[in-house]
């Protein structure tokens, strides 16, 4: 059974959150362990074993990059790690983010740093508004390929600035 099957939710990108929340805190009380003190071992465990998969599934489904990361799994998009292949043009234009990232390291400047991230702040906005419509039309069992790899290029991408990003939090206390 996978996470959306045991929230009974039809897999998705986006998800109704408030209904995610209000289904995990109802299977909580339900499989909360010390409800079921009575019962027998086998059930005791079952209920255990239910109350720590609610709580791993609630911590993928409601944050949207473990969701999405979790979906395109799911779907057999995510090649294994460091197999995916990021767009050539995006590659080119990260070249020179990192260029200005090692000039960082040989003589910082904040106001350098700082252009940096708004740069990559902008390509998350950008990103996102150019996904989010793949993200609301996608269907389980009838999901379009180019839609899939759109959404899984801006799931690498996303990656790879969060990576830039914690790169320039080294500077933060200069």
């Amino acid at each position: 059974m996978n996470y959306f099957e045991f929230f009974g939710i039809e897999p998705a990108f986006l998800v109704d959150e408030a209904g995610l929340r209000k289904q995990f805190l109802a299977n909580s009380k339900a499989f909360h362990p010390d409800f079921h003190t009575l019962k027998t071992d086998a059930e005791q465990q079952e209920a255990l074993r239910l109350s720590s998969l609610n709580n791993e599934a609630y911590q993928v489904l409601s944050d949207p990059d473990r969701r999405m990361h979790y979906l395109l799994n799911l779907l057999g998009v995510l090649a294994e790690e460091g197999q995916n292949a990021l767009p050539g043009a995006f590659l080119a234009e990260m070249m020179e983010l990192n260029e200005g990232i090692m000039e960082l390291e040989f003589d910082f400047d904040p106001a350098a740093r700082d252009q940096i991230l708004s740069q990559v702040a902008e390509m998350e906005t950008a990103g996102y508004e150019e996904v989010f419509p793949f993200l609301q039309r996608f269907q389980p069992g009838g999901a379009l390929p180019d839609d899939l790899r759109a959404i899984k290029d801006y799931y690498l991408k996303k990656r790879y600035l969060l990576r830039i990003k914690e790169n320039l939090s080294k500077f933060a206390n200069r």
